[in-house]
């Protein structure tokens, strides 16, 4: 399941890829795109993503993604989340979504698989 819960306190941008089901170039390019992505590099110079910002980056992807929201949109609307004070909620609301529907998929593969299909 690619959207299971963040439990460790820090991830590689290869661990975040695997958690996300995003690819690199996409971490890399919302970072310039969301300032709140803004993951601290280690002493090597490789990204490293606290728990939280792996959450926001569900809830944009789930703005992106299934919402349909574009880049500005979905900015928009983060912007409203932090100011009302739900961006917490949204994020692990977004999150559960995801898991929630990635859930589905792999039982609908396994289901397909007994079946014969």
């Amino acid at each position: 399941m690619s959207a299971a819960r963040p439990v460790q306190e820090f991830y590689s941008i290869g661990e975040v890829c695997a958690l996300t089901d995003l690819k690199p170039h996409v971490l890399r390019y919302w970072e310039s795109q969301f300032r709140f992505l803004n993951p601290a590099k280690n002493r090597s110079g490789n990204r490293v993503y606290k728990s939280r910002e792996v959450e926001l980056i569900m809830l944009v992807k789930h703005l992106l993604y299934t919402e349909k929201y574009t880049i500005d949109g979905a900015r928009q609307r983060l912007d409203q989340y932090k100011r009302s004070g739900e961006l917490k909620a949204q994020a692990h609301r977004a999150l559960a979504v995801e898991t929630a529907r990635d859930l589905r998929r792999e039982l609908e593969a396994v289901r397909a698989l007994l079946d014969g299909r």
